[in-house]
């Protein structure tokens, strides 16, 4: 299914259509996400996953019945100082944060794992 709307289009209507908390922690955490990031590249993975990159994957905002969970896809080579990280920590490389509803959004360190993804991702393809 060939479609002509942009990623960022896709990620609009995917908020749009949750209608409910996680349609707004979707939306919030993508404005964080551009916050941290204005250089941030949106795209639309794996059958409907919003994805932002920058010189490489930072990180995904997957919806799900009860959560909306962000995977940082190098999460594990972060360092993490508000402990924000919660699920996918048995891995050895990704990480991830799961937001259930009424959690706030530590938005101030969520930017300072952002940016320290983006910085990652850039000292690698400066080798």
């Amino acid at each position: 299914m060939a479609t002509s709307k942009s990623p960022s289009q896709l990620i609009d209507e995917r908020i749009k259509e949750l209608g409910d908390w996680r349609g707004e922690t979707l939306a919030r955490l993508r404005a964080l996400v551009r916050e941290a990031d204005p250089k941030v590249v949106e795209d639309w993975k794996w059958r409907g996953v919003p994805t932002w990159y920058h010189d490489g994957i930072i990180c995904t905002g997957e919806t799900y019945k009860s959560v909306v969970k962000m995977t940082f896809a190098q999460g594990a080579a972060l360092k993490d100082p508000s402990s924000l990280f919660n699920s996918s920590l048995e891995g050895n490389t990704r990480r991830a944060i799961d937001f259930h509803e009424g959690e706030k959004i530590n938005a101030r360190a969520l930017k300072a794992l952002v940016k320290a993804a983006v910085a990652l991702n850039e000292s690698k393809t400066k080798k």
